[in-house]
């Protein structure tokens, strides 16, 4: 007789897909919500001046007609070790406005797989929020420890945990948990998550106590994206639905972002590179037929 379990039967185990990284909790919407644009409003000059491999920095200057005009100044470093296109460690980025307020991220490799990061913001000269983070990430796992705000003398803390776990090479699963302390007040809220890539499209959904955020992506063709978003909000009884899409057209250097909600808002966004030059203008016009209000801004990114 032969081998019926030699590697020609038809019904041989085959060698699973390996699951891969989940990714970080805070961008399980990512995709979707990349399609959406970004609010504009007034005149907005960037430019952007790369000093060394390591060094970078940013100025902003926007003119607004809702509030007051303001100028920012952005500095980056970044270090030798890289993991990928993107992430490169250790990172600090700094950004400050004209009233001094201040917004600091430091992020730093501490292990092959363990990640830290903390945030420094200020109004003026008074702390508003200090926080850091802790992430580990394994070959099919992602877990982060935040902790926001801590008061030891005040007794009052924010403590953020995240998990997630590629079950297959398609479908991830995990949740957050959120715990607050206060003087007087103390009290958790849990949120189960749960993402489905596909080929061309994912979907993601997040259910906990304080309602559910669903988002829908849609990858039709080299040119057209389109995501959906429904957010319910259990605490303040309302619920909203977004849908947008996006239009990339690279013969003539250019992507076009649209929006349509259940709020009565439309909105685009137009970017057109200028090659060769390193400029990118951006208009962007919203309108609120509910509100009867209407907005549109105009950028300059050089760089």
């Amino acid at each position: 007789m032969g081998n019926v379990l030699g590697p020609g039967a038809p019904w041989a185990p085959r060698r699973g897909e390996p699951l891969g990284s989940p990714g970080s909790f805070d961008e399980l919407h990512r995709q979707c919500k990349e399609v959406f644009p970004q609010q504009m409003e007034g005149v907005k000059l960037i430019v952007t001046k790369t000093l060394s491999s390591h060094f970078q920095v940013t100025h902003t200057v926007h003119m607004s007609t809702l509030g007051p005009s303001s100028y920012h100044f952005n500095a980056t470093f970044v270090g030798d070790r890289q993991l990928g296109p993107t992430e490169a460690f250790p990172m600090l980025v700094g950004d400050m406005d004209n009233s001094g307020s201040l917004n600091a991220q430091v992020l730093h490799l501490v292990a092959e797989r363990i990640r830290t990061k903390a945030v420094f913001q200020t109004h003026q000269a008074k702390f508003v929020t200090w926080q850091f983070d802790s992430e580990y990430r394994g070959d099919d796992c992602t877990a982060t420890v935040t902790l926001g705000n801590p008061d030891l003398l005040g007794e009052s803390v924010i403590l953020v945990a995240h998990f997630l776990q590629s079950v297959t090479s398609r479908l991830v699963l995990g949740g957050e948990m959120v715990y607050h302390r206060r003087p007087g007040e103390e009290g958790a809220i849990l949120t189960l998550a749960g993402k489905y890539t596909a080929l061309k499209w994912v979907a993601t959904l997040n259910v906990g106590y304080g309602g559910a955020h669903a988002s829908y992506y849609h990858r039709a063709n080299e040119q057209v994206q389109v995501g959906v978003e429904l957010e319910a909000n259990t605490r303040l009884q309302d619920t909203t639905f977004a849908f947008g899409y996006q239009l990339n057209l690279p013969q003539a250097n250019m992507v076009f972002r649209g929006l349509l909600d259940s709020n009565w808002s439309v909105g685009g966004v137009l970017e057109k590179k200028l090659p060769p030059l390193p400029v990118t203008l951006a208009l962007g016009a919203f309108l609120n037929h509910w509100k009867n209000r209407f907005h549109c801004g105009f950028s300059v990114i050089v760089g």
